[in-house]
């Protein structure tokens, strides 16, 4: 099986879920990674696992990427998402799809994974991303589910009874503390196969009441998403702290540099609370393939496994 273990580590998002949701989280997580156990046990690769988990957790309406995406400020959903993968077998350089702004589709991060084998181009945005993938036969879709209807008339109907001023909407980040986003964030995949590939995959709806046209972490390789033959790495939480510091990149050269994933993790961790205070996590895999997760966040549900050890799920990671 090569020199090191297949593993695979999935995450919901990073933030705050609502009481009650929490154990159905933690078992989604579980679901997710064993679905892509079972491609990578079979000897499939790190790619067909990775997009394989995220799709299971796209599908499911409590996490914030597919089905139950959450809506913009006009009330619709914008879509993000990446697939990134380190060279190996039969491919000697880093390989990267990505989609931004992509709406009424059913899974985004199989758009990614089709632009990324079957166009010359990394990203495709807005318009372009949808009719790329109608032509790759993605059907019309809607992702929104009543119950983030129903939250994004909530937020918005208190937003406007507290802004006099409607400019102030464009800062959007002080109410959302005040109103806590409902339950339900960012999903990621990172996985390790039998050859050594790491495949790291990223989808999510943003964050509720965004701006049209916001593009976050996501869709964004050595932001949101970033697969090297160190480590690959997938984050969650506020996405524009994430971009100014180009953490999944960072984690990378962190254990290029002879830093543990987990040391890699925590430093970052550490540098984007010093310099923002920012509610973010990550989960990662190294070379060795050893996965690790943690947040700054009071939640962030993540469930993994390496090699023949049970999968591990869990809600946060205790302090």
């Amino acid at each position: 099986m090569g020199t090191s273990p297949i593993s695979l580590i999935v995450h919901g998002g990073a933030g705050s879920w609502r009481p009650g949701s929490e154990s159905a989280a933690v078992a989604s997580m579980s679901t997710a990674v064993l679905v892509g156990r079972k491609i990578l046990e079979s000897g499939g690769s790190a790619l067909d696992a990775a997009i394989a988990s995220a799709v299971a957790l796209e599908d499911n309406p409590i996490f914030n990427a597919g089905t139950g995406a959450v809506l913009n400020l006009d009330g619709f959903v914008e879509m993000d998402a990446c697939v990134m993968v380190s060279p190996g077998g039969d491919f000697k350089t880093t390989r990267i799809g990505a989609v931004t702004g992509l709406q009424r589709v059913k899974n985004p991060i199989i758009v990614s994974k089709e632009v990324m084998e079957e166009t010359d181009h990394v990203m495709l945005t807005g318009d372009g991303a949808q009719r790329f993938a109608r032509v790759m036969g993605h059907a019309d879709y809607d992702p929104i589910t009543a119950d983030r209807l129903a939250d994004w008339k909530d937020k918005r109907s208190k937003l406007e009874s507290q802004n006099d001023d409607s400019s102030r909407q464009f800062k959007l980040r002080s109410f959302l503390k005040t109103h806590p986003e409902f339950a339900g964030g960012t999903i990621g995949v990172v996985a390790r196969d039998m050859h050594g590939v790491i495949c790291a995959a990223t989808s999510t709806g943003g964050y509720t009441l965004k701006l049209p046209g916001r593009v976050g972490d996501t869709p964004l390789p050595g932001c949101g998403t970033y697969a090297s033959t160190f480590a690959g790495s997938s984050a969650t939480g506020t996405g524009e702290y994430v971009i100014r510091s180009l953490a999944c990149r960072q984690i990378s050269d962190h254990v290029e540099r002879g830093m543990s994933i987990a040391e890699a993790v925590d430093a970052m961790l550490d540098q984007l609370g010093r310099d923002f205070d920012a509610d973010v996590g990550f989960i990662a895999i190294d070379a060795n393939g050893v996965p690790y997760g943690n947040h700054r966040t009071r939640d962030m549900p993540h469930a993994y496994f390496s090699g023949s050890s049970e999968i591990v799920a869990k809600m946060r990671v205790e302090k």
